[in-house]
């Protein structure tokens, strides 16, 4: 299973949405890079059943975001705070990416 790593960034702003044991687990697997094997050795499920529940976390992170889109918008005022741009059109480009919202 192919780790999409925008999947933390997600969990830090709708983590708190999911169920406690999807929230451990999504951390364990994408902040803490565990393996399957191990968490569910750890957790006491089958590796399937780790996966399972990873993979619906997964969707429900990604179906908040198209909904929501608040993690590409914080990220994208991020990226403006941190260019090289001249204030005034840092601002332009905050009160662009605002409006969006």
């Amino acid at each position: 299973m192919a780790k999409d790593l925008s999947i933390s960034a997600l969990l830090d702003f709708y983590g708190p949405f999911l169920s406690e044991k999807q929230r451990n687990l999504l951390h364990h697997y994408y902040n803490e890079d565990l393996s399957l094997s191990e968490i569910a050795e750890n957790e006491q499920i089958t590796r399937q059943g780790v996966r399972d529940l990873i993979k619906r976390g997964e969707l429900q992170l990604k179906k908040y975001e198209d909904e929501c889109g608040w993690c590409q918008n914080v990220l994208a005022l991020q990226s403006v705070i941190d260019s090289d741009k001249p204030d005034s059109e840092k601002l332009d480009k905050i009160k662009d990416i605002l409006n969006e919202f």
